[in-house]
């Protein structure tokens, strides 16, 4: 015998019609949204963690990447990321203030947090240009070998990173670029490096103080120093100069943290991007007055999802590329 037991007052939660749970249409469909780009979002990390710990060996140690601030010259592993994050971060605090004063009809409060944002998502945007921009440029410039490896360059008695520069002369101002052909020039599709193979090879033979750092990681999960013997002895198989990064070589070390940097930080620049662009939108019709007519600032509050859903994910990337 099926006996059924009911406890406590059944209440009509979902009343369905046109809002079911109580959200209007346009809330529904931004957070549908948010939903697929989430998943859209976490299948990239996934990818990029899976290709990480397969290349661990040869995976770029962060804190050595990302070391620069405008304006500073200096090693400052991190500080302008973290900088970038937090004011990523406090733009997402001026949005949910923006919204609160939407729900209390305050106007000029929403004006004026509203513009917060906006400036906060601006910064951001502008940040991560120059960090693209600094990334592809490059810092040191390294050698790449015929089997793909990466071979830095490091001061023996101090294990700093040595510059091509701290050991090879500087090029005449003209000088007629080799063929691609002969694997003096060439390290990617239209670049030319500052420096030929046989230049960097010869300033290295001629500076005795200048050992070569492979990014092979040891047991410690730091990158081998080769003794000045190994060193030379690596040179042999030396077959472009690569300067900064793109998508077809990395001086930093595996091309495809390269590969995932610039596609996963693009892709979420150009969320941050188009939210800037419709929180500008949002703004001018918040100064017309056109949501202070219709009763409410719903449109801010949807917006705001979007805002601080860009904002959650920048979490996972940065904790993803820089801390991890």
């Amino acid at each position: 015998m099926d006996t059924t037991v009911t406890t406590g007052t059944e209440e009509n939660v979902w009343g369905g019609g046109n809002q079911p749970l109580g959200a209007s249409y346009g809330k529904m469909m931004m957070w549908f949204f948010i939903v697929s780009d989430a998943l859209t979002f976490s299948g990239f990390l996934a990818a990029y963690g899976f290709s990480r710990f397969k290349f661990i060996e040869t995976w770029p140690i962060a804190d050595e990447v990302f070391t620069h601030v405008p304006f500073f010259h200096g090693n400052f592993p991190m500080y302008y990321v973290a900088f970038m994050t937090f004011i990523l971060i406090m733009s997402s605090v001026t949005m949910v203030l923006a919204v609160d004063a939407g729900h209390k009809m305050k106007k000029n409060s929403v004006i004026w947090y509203m513009f917060l944002t906006i400036i906060g998502g601006a910064i951001f945007v502008g940040s991560q240009a120059w960090e693209w921009a600094t990334f592809i440029k490059g810092d040191y410039g390294a050698i790449e070998t015929k089997g793909g490896r990466i071979l830095q360059f490091v001061k023996a008695d101090s294990g700093e990173r040595a510059a091509l520069s701290d050991f090879t002369n500087q090029l005449p101002e003209e000088r007629v670029a080799h063929e691609s052909k002969s694997g003096l020039w060439f390290v990617g599709e239209g670049t030319l490096p500052t420096y030929s193979v046989n230049e960097v090879v010869e300033g290295f033979k001629a500076n005795s103080n200048i050992v070569i750092r492979t990014e092979m990681l040891n047991e410690e999960g730091e990158k081998t120093v080769l003794s000045r013997d190994e060193s030379l002895k690596s040179l042999n198989n030396a077959k472009y100069v690569v300067e900064g990064a793109n998508l077809i070589h990395n001086e930093y070390g595996s091309r495809l943290f390269a590969d995932f940097f610039f596609f996963i930080t693009g892709f979420h620049g150009f969320h941050v991007f188009s939210g800037v662009m419709i929180n500008l939108i949002i703004f001018f019709n918040v100064i017309l007055g056109t949501y202070e007519r219709r009763g409410h600032y719903e449109m801010v509050e949807k917006v705001g999802l979007y805002w601080h859903f860009v904002d959650l994910v920048w979490v996972f990337v940065f904790t993803f590329f820089y801390l991890v």
